[in-house]
């Protein structure tokens, strides 16, 4: 056991090194002495028989055969968290852990109720939310660092599993003005957007992407006076402003003040999908929560997937 933990050890060692291009700062990030640190990976490198790291340039490198180990060592260390994570897995629910990524539409919206019902159906079960770009989580989970993931339809990383969950749909937002009718406003031209100051996610985000090639599909060029990274951010915006943005329905139903205007020709529905990696463990908890993802589109109305 102790010869097992040493290997382990150095494997994690020479990662780190290959990661942050240096000894020095792999040290400071595994709060180890540098020469503790050379010493342990020049161990590594006596015990193959083999050179695992350029040291000649300003930048550490791994070699041509420390390319090769290290890309085992990855593997190695991933399938043992995920057999740690086996071990531990619980079918009866009474406790696990679920890592899901999101991208941030659905934190407006999705995580919240789903968390919800997952504390509530399964009190043990912890749960760990990132909210990131779509790839970025693809990345996490071919790395194994999440679970499960909520994002749109394609294209994929290969070894990405996608399963369709729901459509959403999206419209202009504006903020609901004291005197509101309960009338729904009549759909605006899109060239109409021209005169209007837009406030819209930030351009590595999916959701301004579909935006972007809908607006330049149909040759509209609205003035985009903000960019940010949180939905949150752009509803307090919208809606203390005479600035609109562009959110999924789901989002505006439940948010007495914003108002949804369609747009003519609307905007292109997207499909919904829940990613995990291909033949990923799927434990007790990925299961359970698999489960009522699919409850919480069916109770709360949302279209079909297409």
């Amino acid at each position: 056991m102790v010869l097992m933990a040493l290997e382990l050890r150095h494997l994690r060692y020479l990662l780190a090194v290959a990661e942050h291009g240096s000894f020095t700062r792999a040290a400071e990030d595994l709060h180890l002495s540098q020469p503790t640190l050379s010493q342990q990976v020049k161990q590594l490198e006596r015990a193959l028989g083999v050179q695992l790291l350029d040291r000649s340039g300003r930048t550490v490198r791994l070699t041509d055969a420390g390319e090769v180990y290290a890309g085992h060592a990855r593997r190695a260390l991933r399938d043992l968290a995920a057999a740690e994570r086996a071990v531990h897995d619980v079918l009866d629910l009474s406790r696990g852990h679920l890592r899901l990524g999101v991208t941030p539409t659905f934190t407006a919206y999705l995580v919240g109720p789903l968390a919800a019902a997952l504390h509530t159906r399964h009190p043990g079960i912890g749960l760990t939310v990132r909210e990131a770009t779509q790839d970025r989580i693809e990345t996490a989970l071919l790395a194994d660092e999440l679970d499960l993931g909520i994002a749109f339809a394609g294209p994929h990383l290969p070894g990405t599993e996608a399963t369709a969950l729901f459509t959403e749909t999206l419209s202009l937002v504006t903020g609901t003005p004291p005197d509101a009718t309960t009338t729904a406003p009549e759909p605006l031209p899109v060239h109409a957007l021209e005169d209007r100051q837009l406030a819209l996610l930030s351009g590595d985000f999916a959701t301004r992407g579909h935006i972007d090639a809908y607006l330049a599909r149909h040759g509209a060029a609205p003035r985009i006076a903000v960019e940010a990274n949180s939905v949150q951010a752009l509803t307090e915006i919208v809606r203390r402003t005479s600035v609109a943005t562009v959110l999924p329905d789901a989002i505006t139903d439940d948010h007495p003040a914003l108002t949804p205007v369609p747009l003519d020709p609307p905007l292109p529905v997207r499909t919904v999908v829940l990613l995990r990696r291909e033949g990923a463990y799927h434990s007790a908890a990925s299961r359970a929560f698999t489960r009522l993802v699919r409850e919480l589109v069916r109770e709360r109305g949302y279209a079909p997937a297409t």
